[in-house]
């Protein structure tokens, strides 16, 4: 997931990424913008946005039952 330090929209996805991928026991890494100007220009006002292999799959909102389709058709 890329995000920003102190994004309350990142903090809830965080949430749900971290449970979903918990519960299917995928991992998953969040990724400040802040810290890489390209990400910054490229995600600046669309965070947070969540890939799944490495595929932009959501922004702004992490959609649960979405995501866990998504991871699902991976295994």
């Amino acid at each position: 997931m890329y995000g920003r330090p102190g994004c309350h929209l990142c903090e809830v996805a965080a949430e749900t990424i971290a449970r979903v991928c918990a519960d299917l026991g995928e991992e998953w890494a969040e990724i400040s913008i802040d810290d890489d100007p390209a990400l910054r220009e490229e995600y600046g006002e669309e965070i947070p946005v969540t890939l799944v292999d490495g595929r932009r799959h959501d922004f702004w909102r992490v959609d649960e039952g979405r995501l866990r389709a998504a991871l699902a058709r991976r295994a």
